[in-house]
């Protein structure tokens, strides 16, 4: 019998990095102070997209290709919701604080 997990996928992470994998972004949600650069970087063999849900946004990458990664830093704080363009199921979101 193996010990119940202690840790909630959807909780939000702390830190700066998010890796694209499996089809996902992960960790899914990623909180962040003002003035913190986040970088995306896809572990999967097909090219995906870092790119703002809905229009004015601030994320617009270009299609990244395996180990190819992109950064974008926060100075305001909200919660940025993304998406990646060629695959739209994939979705996630930056919560930046002061």
């Amino acid at each position: 019998m193996s010990p119940p997990s202690t840790s909630t996928p959807t909780a939000p992470v702390a830190g700066n990095a998010v890796a694209i994998k499996n089809f996902a972004f992960a960790p899914a949600t990623l909180k962040v102070k003002a003035g913190t650069t986040v970088t995306w970087t896809n572990q999967d063999t097909d090219a995906h997209t870092v790119t703002s849900a809905g229009s004015g946004g601030p994320l617009h990458s270009a299609a990244l290709t395996t180990h190819a990664a992109y950064s974008h830093r926060f100075t305001q704080p909200g919660t940025y919701h993304y998406l990646c363009t060629i695959h739209p199921f994939m979705t996630g979101t930056v919560e930046v604080t002061r």
